[in-house]
């Protein structure tokens, strides 16, 4: 507890101490975790390219350490892709829109494994109708689900 000051306020400059991820910083960890996996790279692997521990790249990935200029220019390198890449959705958005929930979700979505794999197979069906079928097959699951 600081000298003189309440317990409310040092609760309250505790609070002000524990930041959250800023959305920025979020998504432009989860576009290099989305590019890691779709290269099939580690966390090890990206690591081992930076010159950093994976635990670092855990938290770039997070939105939990901010990525600096030179570092991110280093990622695009390793991950063969513009630095644009990293905040493609989100610089072209006003504030409300970035904050959107659905978007977010998507965004994190699209950065897992399952989400890339579901993606990638979607994209190479041919077939417009079939296509058309296992999204309302998908839709009415979500519906049924308890």
């Amino acid at each position: 507890m600081l000298p003189g000051r309440t317990p409310s306020y040092n609760q309250a400059v505790q609070k002000m101490r524990k930041k959250s991820p800023n959305l920025t910083d979020q998504h432009v960890g989860s576009r290099v975790r989305m590019r890691r996996v779709m290269l099939k790279l580690s966390q090890t692997d990206l690591a081992d390219g930076l010159g950093v521990s994976f635990q670092q790249v855990q938290k770039y990935e997070k939105g939990a350490n901010r990525i600096g200029a030179s570092r991110l220019q280093q990622i695009s390198r390793v991950l063969q892709v513009p630095v644009a890449f990293f905040f493609d959705a989100v610089s072209h958005l006003p504030p409300s829109v970035a904050k959107d929930q659905p978007l977010t979700e998507l965004t994190e979505f699209m950065a897992t494994r399952d989400g890339l794999a579901l993606a990638k197979a979607f994209m190479r069906i041919d077939n417009m109708q079939l296509r058309r079928r296992l999204v309302e097959l998908v839709e009415q699951i979500e519906q049924n689900q308890d």
